[in-house]
């Protein structure tokens, strides 16, 4: 018998309630473990955890609902920003319900209907929601297992689920539909889950193709942008020119005059144009703007003397790691690292809907990653409760963190409570998508590290300056609408956490065995431009640091990069995949042609995540200083694979994305403004730039719990970037991104 159908012969009825509880007295278990042959159940206590987010969301109809019709819907609180998820999820309940994907009704991230999963970031999705749609799928399964094992009166291991019925071994059958009743799948999950075995999957671990994408090659709407409701009414927000800008004066006699245009909205610093259509509005806007005077103030650092600036701005000191005792006699290197502040580049602006309805209801459709979030600080900005407002995720193009999503649903809800009874669409200019969103934090890493006289790392020291990389909603201070409004939201001050998933701090702990190590956050709450989360965290720019300095430390024990790693590497999954990486590159010691150069790195995602190796070849022209990524050959250990193609393009894209960063990417400012406005003044890599092949090779793991991918590249590849330049012109470049002033300079053609 197993474990759900022993269950549920004893399953209660809650008095009052009319909801079915099952409880257990167990332990929280291993998420994906097949599920080991439970005690007996002493008393009904709930059960101290379950898996994934199913221990925030503990009713199994909150994940998946089964219909009288047959319908199967499955709910997911994670957003599909591109980066697939909503296929994999899909996989998962198909295969655990022994449904065709193509049957399910799959819902996500929405305040009225999905659980609450906060936001969808920091590669946890398979991790949190996969967890737990593959046990609440599990348990439903079982539960309509059992129902058709009492009704054909044979016992539920002579059962089989079908296609969304349940077979019986004489031709008897039923289908979910007609087995589903009441409050059948109202019942708190269980801590553990009779899961399918790896060997019997029908629909994991194999390349489904994307259920995003049709829409998206085909013109039909896909996106936030493309949202059309009836009677909608269009805004452009007057953006301040500069931070710190105050509205002194303003003529908006002649935006008002403008045909189409239906209203100025103003509210302090807050300035926007409503019109019946978008053009309109957009001319209307740069009327307005043209009609405003701003009092600006020069409030930012002076970008020549960054890392000066980061230093002057600690106000806390953070200890991540600490191990053994630092010594400073053996051969020494120590290097300053830096990175500047960087922007998400999301190809399209920002823009949402919002519709303040007559009944006093907010509905906002956004591009934001956690609608929950987004939904308390709207109803925290305009002071209304939070079940008045709703937010619906629709997809944006390119979010990669925090960008300006938030800021536009907040912008179009604060628009629509004063024009109640229209829907009123806003979009970003590129010139606000680049001056406005919050930026990936610039940092400063110093490193110091010794060898032993075998060559061995003796001791590490390693201490980053950093702000917080988080500053996303939950509080209205966080919008940009909500802070120029003139009764302002102030943003929540910036305090050190130091966790185990890491902020600015992530990854800065490396993973190979040094023995005597301390690693130290310099934390600056101050933050003289606007930032937050940007895809990695500090992960990028901690791994490009260590890495670059593993690879000096190589060439001081005059041993070979990959041999270097795998003597101080002890986890065997991470040397499976440096050591894969390295095979399928073909890496070896023979000497590159002239201005090539090869590059090795690694990390393990936040530590606990993806494990991924990669090696690069890089061509420099010192002339002109141009870089350019011939080839990529990676290897990565994502844990139980759902979507093997969706794991390859989660790694390539990050690969590519690191390769921009670090080649091209870095926010200008004056003392008073943003200066980086278009993609002229902040460039990105273009196609003529891109490797000629990037290979991902994934490591199966049948069994093994889910580990996030999404970023897990993104540090690697930004090392293994200058570990190729440092084998090419023999000059290793410390500061991103690798411009090509700084490439003529370490080439020796300045």
């Amino acid at each position: 018998m197993g474990i759900l159908q022993h269950e549920i012969t004893r399953r209660t009825v809650i008095a009052g309630t009319g909801g079915l509880v099952v409880s257990f007295s167990l332990g929280r278990a291993f998420a994906q473990a097949p599920a080991p042959t439970p005690p007996a159940a002493t008393s009904p206590a709930p059960p101290a955890s379950l898996p994934g987010s199913l221990d925030d969301d503990r009713f199994l109809d909150s994940w998946i609902r089964v219909d009288p019709d047959n319908s199967v819907t499955v709910f997911t609180g994670k957003a599909e920003l591109g980066q697939g998820i909503r296929t994999a999820l899909l996989q998962v309940a198909a295969e655990e319900l022994e449904v065709d994907p193509g049957e399910i009704e799959f819902v996500t991230a929405d305040t009225g209907r999905t659980p609450n999963e906060g936001f969808t970031a920091g590669s946890q999705s398979m991790q949190n929601s996969g967890t737990a749609i593959r046990n609440a799928a599990a348990q439903v399964r079982a539960l309509l297992l059992a129902e058709a094992a009492k009704r054909f009166g044979v016992a539920a291991a002579e059962l089989r689920a079908e296609n969304k019925s349940v077979l019986a071994k004489d031709g008897r059958r039923a289908s979910y539909g007609e087995l589903v009743s009441g409050q059948m799948l109202h019942v708190e999950a269980q801590p553990q889950s009779a899961l399918k075995q790896p060997g019997s999957f029908r629909v994991m671990g194999k390349p489904l193709p994307r259920v995003d994408i049709p829409a998206k090659v085909t013109g039909q709407p896909a996106y936030v942008h493309d949202l059309r409701l009836d009677g909608m009414l269009h805004a452009r927000v007057v953006r301040p020119p500069s931070p710190a800008a105050t509205l002194t004066e303003l003529d908006q006699g002649a935006a008002e005059g403008m045909p189409g245009v239906v209203s100025v909205v103003r509210d302090g610093n807050f300035l926007a144009v409503v019109a019946e259509k978008e053009f309109q509005a957009v001319s209307a806007m740069r009327a307005l703007a043209a009609a405003a005077r701003w009092q600006e103030k020069e409030t930012l650092p002076d970008q020549t003397d960054l890392p000066s600036t980061l230093q002057g701005l600690e106000r806390e000191v953070g200890t991540v790691a600490e191990a053994g005792t630092l010594s400073s006699n053996d051969k020494a290197f120590e290097a300053t690292y830096t990175r500047p502040y960087q922007i998400h580049g999301s190809i399209g602006p920002s823009c949402a809907v919002a519709h303040m309805k007559a009944d006093g209801t907010l509905d906002v459709w956004s591009h934001t990653q956690g609608v929950f979030p987004d939904r308390e600080a709207i109803a925290e900005m305009l002071a209304m409760p939070e079940d008045k407002v709703h937010v619906i995720h629709m997809e944006g193009s390119g979010c990669y963190g925090h960008n300006g999503a938030d800021d536009a649903a907040g912008d179009a809800a604060l628009i629509a409570s004063k024009i109640p009874g229209k829907p009123v669409r806003v979009q970003w200019m590129r010139e606000q998508e680049h001056s406005w969103e919050p930026y990936g934090p610039a940092m400063l890493m110093k490193v110091s590290a010794t060898l032993d006289d075998r060559g061995k790392i003796a001791s590490w020291a390693y201490d980053l300056w950093s702000n917080t990389h988080s500053t996303r909603p939950g509080g209205a201070g966080a919008l940009l609408a909500a802070r120029h409004k003139a009764e302002a939201f102030q943003p929540e001050p910036a305090k050190l956490n130091i966790s185990p998933s890491g902020n600015g701090d992530r990854n800065a702990n490396p993973l190979y065995a040094i023995p005597n190590k301390r690693v130290l956050w310099h934390f600056l709450p101050d933050m003289p431009l606007r930032v937050s989360a940007l895809r990695a965290l500090g992960g990028y720019a901690n791994v490009f640091a260590i890495e670059s300095t593993i690879d000096e430390l190589a060439l001081m024990a005059e041993a070979d990069p990959v041999e270097f790693r795998l003597s101080h590497m002890e986890d065997p999954r991470a040397r499976a995949v440096i050591e894969l990486a390295a095979e399928r590159f073909g890496w070896n010691k023979a000497q590159m042609a002239r201005n090539r150069g090869r590059g090795f790195a690694f990390a393990r995602y936040k530590n606990l995540a993806a494990y991924l190796a990669v090696a690069m070849e890089a061509e420099v022209e010192p002339e002109t200083g141009r870089v350019r990524v011939v080839r990529v050959v990676s290897a990565i250990d994502s844990g139980e694979i759902v979507n093997p193609d969706g794991i390859r393009n989660q790694t390539q894209g990050g690969i590519l994305q690191s390769i921009s960063w670090t080649l091209y990417e870095a926010v200008a400012f004056d003392r008073t403004r943003i200066t980086s406005t278009d993609w002229s003044s902040y460039p990105i890599l273009r196609f003529a730039s891109v490797p000629d092949s990037v290979e991902v090779n994934i490591i199966e793991r049948p069994g093994e719990p889910f580990l996030g991918t999404g970023e897990a590249a993104q540090g690697p590849a930004a090392a293994a970037v200058a570990n190729a330049i440092r084998n090419a012109v023999g000059k290793r470049l410390y500061d991103l991104p690798f411009t090509r002033d700084r490439i003529r300079n370490a080439a020796g053609r300045a």
